[in-house]
C-alpha cells in the first residue's frame, strides 16, 4: 500500500500548489457567484491560499479555515488573509462547528485526501445554513488532470513508488454528483475547470516540484544517474518555447448545491 500525503511545508506548498489552486480558484469563485456578507467555511484549508482568495474578492463576514495539519495553518496564519480568517486543526469528517454555522462551505483540491468523502459532504452540509451553499473543486485524478501527472507518470516508471491520496476516485465528476446527491443537497451543478501555468523555465519548474508533497521525498532520494534520467525525459515532454519557458495545463472538476429550506 503506498503511503498517503503528508503536509508539512507551507512554504514549499505554496509554490508547488498555491499557484495552481489559485488558478482553478478564480475560476471556481467566478462560478460560485456568492454574495457579499456571507459566513463561510474553507474545510482543508491548507496554507490559505484559497481562503486568502475568499477574503480579498467576496467581501465575506467571517472566514474559518480548518485542516489537520499545523505546520500548514502556521504558514496561513501569516497571510494578510488572517486579518479576518480564523485557522484551526481539525478534521473534515468531523467539523468543530455547531449546525447552521455558515453560509457556504467550500473544500478545494481536497475531496480525494478525504478518506471518508460521503462523511466530508454530510459535515458541510450539516454546518451551513438552509439554502447555503456547500461546493468543492478537485484535480481530476483518474483522468490526468493533476498539475504534476506526467511527472509521476515517469517517475513510476522508473520503479519509484508516489504517495497517493486515500480518495482519488472521489475527484471524478460522477462521483462529485453523487456525493452531492446523496447528502440531500439540492440543484447540485458541476462543471470542468480548465487551467494554465506558465514556469519561467525548466530549473523554476524542477525547485517547484522538489517543495511537492506527494513527489519532493522521493526526488530527494533517487540516485544521480536515475535523477539525470528523469529530467532529461521531463525536459522533452515540457518542450520550452523560444523564451526558455514552459507552459502547460491541468484540469479540475468542479460540484456546487444548496442545503434545502426548512420545511414548515
Amino acid at each position: 500500500m503506498t503511503d498517503q500525503v503528508r503536509f508539512t511545508d507551507g512554504a514549499g506548498y505554496e509554490r508547488y500548489m498555491g499557484r495552481w489552486s489559485q488558478l482553478a480558484g478564480d475560476a471556481f469563485l467566478d462560478w460560485l457567484t456568492p454574495e457579499s456578507g456571507w459566513r463561510w467555511l474553507d474545510v482543508g484549508c491548507g496554507n490559505g491560499a484559497f481562503t486568502e482568495m475568499i477574503v480579498e474578492r467576496c467581501a465575506p463576514a467571517s472566514v474559518q479555515g480548518i485542516d489537520p495539519s499545523e505546520a500548514q495553518l502556521a504558514f496561513a496564519r501569516t497571510r494578510p488573509a488572517s486579518r479576518l480568517a480564523q485557522f484551526r486543526q481539525g478534521d473534515a469528517m468531523a467539523l468543530p462547528f455547531s449546525g447552521n454555522t455558515f453560509d457556504a462551505a467550500v473544500m478545494p483540491l481536497v475531496i480525494f485526501f478525504v478518506p471518508d468523502p460521503a462523511r466530508g459532504v454530510a459535515e458541510m452540509a450539516r454546518v451551513v445554513c438552509p439554502g447555503g451553499i456547500v461546493a468543492a473543486y478537485a484535480w481530476d485524478m483518474s483522468g490526468g488532470g493533476f498539475p504534476y501527472t506526467t511527472l509521476q507518470a515517469e517517475m513510476r516508471g522508473l520503479g519509484l513508488a508516489i504517495p497517493a491520496p486515500p480518495s482519488p476516485g472521489a475527484s471524478r465528476v460522477e462521483a462529485l454528483q453523487d456525493l452531492w446527491t446523496g447528502a440531500g443537497l439540492e440543484g447540485v451543478e458541476t462543471r470542468a475547470i480548465a487551467v494554465q501555468r506558465t514556469f519561467a523555465d525548466f530549473d523554476d519548474y524542477w525547485i517547484t516540484v522538489q517543495a511537492g508533497p506527494s513527489v519532493g521525498p522521493t526526488l530527494a532520494g533517487m540516485t544521480a544517474e536515475d535523477m539525470a534520467l528523469l529530467k532529461a525525459r521531463m525536459r522533452a515532454l515540457l518542450p520550452a518555447d523560444d523564451a526558455g519557458r514552459i507552459t502547460y495545463g491541468a484540469r479540475a472538476n468542479a460540484v456546487k448545491g444548496r442545503v434545502p429550506p426548512i420545511e414548515r
